[in-house]
């Protein structure tokens, strides 16, 4: 029974972050913190934690594949650098004390919910798109930084990638968008092998949470309004910063 228990908490959280993921933005946020709570070493959580990243991030950009909206070459090389950042990051992440850990993570959740709950809907650029030269480079680099974080943590990345890449690269939002799941998907891979090589992967526990996450992705995009995306956004957020003082002041 503590068993069946279990698993449908798992679901059920997972399917919390995937309406999190959809509506507002860094499920991340939510589910990390709740794996370590769960018992879990914060390098076991954080590594358990890629697999419904991967899962979601790779259902997401079959999706836009089929509806014919792709970046391609530009999101592979992009992909490929943030992999190597995320190979440090992740090395990073397995190697550091897990009260350190744990101390960072609290900031983190603060400042990416704060930038959630400053964030403007409005991206939109009608520009022409700098996808070449100077802006190749910058781009190669920024998300060889980016990497780094995600290979590291993740937790809000997408907020920092869409802005790079609609800010920067004039990218319209739906092309930011599948842009932003494909690298996602190649950088987590890579940072998913590197906690599994480590042994800092729960499978179970994560292929569980997995399929909670997307469902609720599925869920959220059909049924989404503009109210539950405020209502969403203030409650993940309120959690969030209480799971925050948790990590802060708790053992």
């Amino acid at each position: 029974m503590e068993e069946i228990f279990q698993v449908l908490f798992l679901v059920f959280i997972g399917f919390l972050a995937g309406v999190i993921n959809t509506l507002a933005g860094g499920g991340s946020l939510f589910t990390l913190p709740v794996l370590i709570f769960l018992g879990l070493p914060p390098h076991v959580a954080n590594g358990t934690n890629r697999i419904a990243i991967v899962v979601q991030s790779l259902s997401s950009a079959v999706g836009f594949k089929s509806k014919g909206i792709s970046s391609f070459p530009f999101n592979v090389y992009l992909g490929i650098s943030a992999s190597v950042g995320a190979y440090l990051g992740a090395q990073i992440a397995i190697d550091i004390d897990a009260y350190i850990f744990n101390k960072i993570l609290a900031i983190l959740m603060v400042v990416v919910g704060i930038l959630i709950l400053l964030r403007q809907k409005k991206l939109e650029i009608k520009l022409a798109e700098r996808l070449n030269g100077k802006y190749f480079f910058w781009s190669i680099l920024g998300f060889f930084i980016i990497g780094i974080y995600g290979g590291f943590i993740n937790a809000g990345i997408g907020i920092v990638i869409m802005l790079f890449l609609n800010r920067f690269n004039y990218m319209s939002l739906v092309k930011t968008n599948a842009t932003k799941v494909v690298v996602v998907f190649i950088y987590s891979t890579v940072a998913l092998i590197i906690f599994s090589f480590n042994e800092a992967v729960d499978w179970k526990t994560g292929l569980i949470m997995a399929f909670g996450t997307s469902f609720g992705g599925w869920f959220a995009s059909r049924w989404s309004v503009k109210k539950g995306d405020q209502v969403v956004r203030y409650i993940m957020l309120s959690t969030v910063f209480i799971m925050a003082f948790k990590l802060w002041f708790f053992e």
